[in-house]
């Protein structure tokens, strides 16, 4: 049964291919930071009104979000099973799509679509929820504070990469704005009267330095100074910056954060600059997979074509972190990372430049359908249905 049901998937993917590669191209030359994400959230939310799908914009109060549900979730009786798509559409400050965030619009929505085709007679409900702000916001974390994802019973979504990697292994991450405030005077008249808010910031990234070389393996703690100053003969009276800490677990991160916080107070001590630390968003979590979703995945991407025989240095993308672990933590999950090639890597401008043209469509075509054969055998397992063969090698 599942294969016809997953031909009929990949000819109703082959049917919404233009509009699904007119969508990422659409996003890609258009974007939005994080919370400001109007224009991709309605393009994708209007796809999905076109084929069918009840559209609930803005969601749960938050504006650029929003769930999209067809299926038979749209029933009385009520669904054997309810998947969700996610949807990230946020796009970097000064890199656009370096991320590639179009391209996991269009393969949501594509895969919702595909599957929707067999969802009635099958008893699933089929929703694409819209995230936004993955890029330190923390989108999913507020929507799951807001009630969002619990009528679930599986979640999934594919994220760019240079290469494919079946398994998420994200780190948990805390996200910081920093914050010193000196006093202003001219440094040459009157230094003494300053109190100086950039040498604040210089002494808490020095202790931060010495500090790494007894850190844990495998955390990372990194950030950017965003204000230093606004002239060179003024003492500098407030400084800025964002700061990243990330652990293997929630569990480490939290013991991490307090020694980094010491580095910052280190700073102000030092100097007499008053400090402020406020978090960005909450604190995104390590990855729980679901190890036979996972399985069809892999199965269902190599089906496709796909390679997971890769070079283990280019495959280190699956350890970003993403706010799609918190989701993990409270529904049945997978993340794994699809190939769009080339010799960047996320984050870089040519990223950016690989997640349009040909290559990157055929890495949609690939990402939709095996996301949607997925869920379907998922689901049938699920529900007492047929499932392809679960495969023992993981990605």
């Amino acid at each position: 049964m599942s294969d016809a049901l997953k031909r009929r998937i990949a000819e109703r993917r082959e049917q919404v291919d233009r509009e699904l590669v007119a969508l990422s191209n659409r996003l890609h030359a258009d974007p939005e930071l994080g919370w400001q994400e109007h224009r991709s959230s309605a393009a994708v939310a209007e796809l999905l009104t076109a084929h069918g799908f009840a559209v609930e914009q803005p969601y749960l109060g938050l504006e650029t979000a929003f769930r999209a549900v067809a299926g038979a979730g749209s029933g009385s009786a009520g669904p054997r099973f309810t998947v969700g798509f996610l949807a990230e559409y946020d796009a970097l400050p000064g890199l656009g799509h370096a991320c590639g965030h179009n391209l996991i619009s269009a393969m949501s929505a594509g895969g919702a679509i595909a599957l929707a085709v067999v969802a009635d007679e099958l008893g699933i409900a089929v929703e694409v929820i819209g995230t936004p702000a993955e890029e330190g916001g923390g989108g999913k974390i507020e929507l799951l504070e807001r009630g969002a994802f619990q009528d679930l019973d599986f979640a999934l979504m594919a994220h760019p990469a240079p290469v494919d990697v079946a398994e998420a292994r994200p780190f948990a991450v805390a996200h910081w704005h920093v914050r010193y405030d000196g006093r202003a005077a001219h440094a040459a008249a009157y230094p003494e009267r300053g109190i100086n808010a950039n040498d604040a910031f210089l002494v808490a990234q020095l202790a931060i330095s010495l500090m790494r070389q007894q850190l844990p393996a495998g955390v990372r703690v990194h950030g950017v100074q965003t204000r230093g100053g606004e002239a060179p003969n003024a003492i500098p009276e407030r400084t800025e910056g964002r700061w990243y800490v990330r652990a293997e677990t929630t569990e480490q991160l939290i013991e991490l954060e307090e020694r980094v916080l010491r580095c910052f107070e280190a700073g102000a001590l030092a100097t007499g600059a008053r400090l402020t630390v406020t978090p960005e968003s909450k604190r995104y979590a390590e990855m729980r997979t679901d190890e036979h979703a996972l399985a069809c995945y892999r199965a269902n991407a190599i089906a496709l074509g796909r390679d997971f025989d890769v070079d283990p240095q280019a495959a280190t993308m699956n350890r970003a972190s993403t706010d799609m672990g918190n989701v993990s933590l409270v529904v049945d999950a997978i993340h794994p990372y699809i190939g769009v090639g080339g010799e960047a890597s996320n984050h870089q401008p040519g990223f950016a430049a690989a997640c349009v043209g040909p290559v990157a469509e055929q890495t949609l075509r690939d990402g939709a359908t095996a996301l949607a054969w997925t869920a379907l055998d998922v689901a049938l397992r699920r529900t007492g249905g047929d499932e392809i063969p679960n495969p023992t090698k993981r990605g």
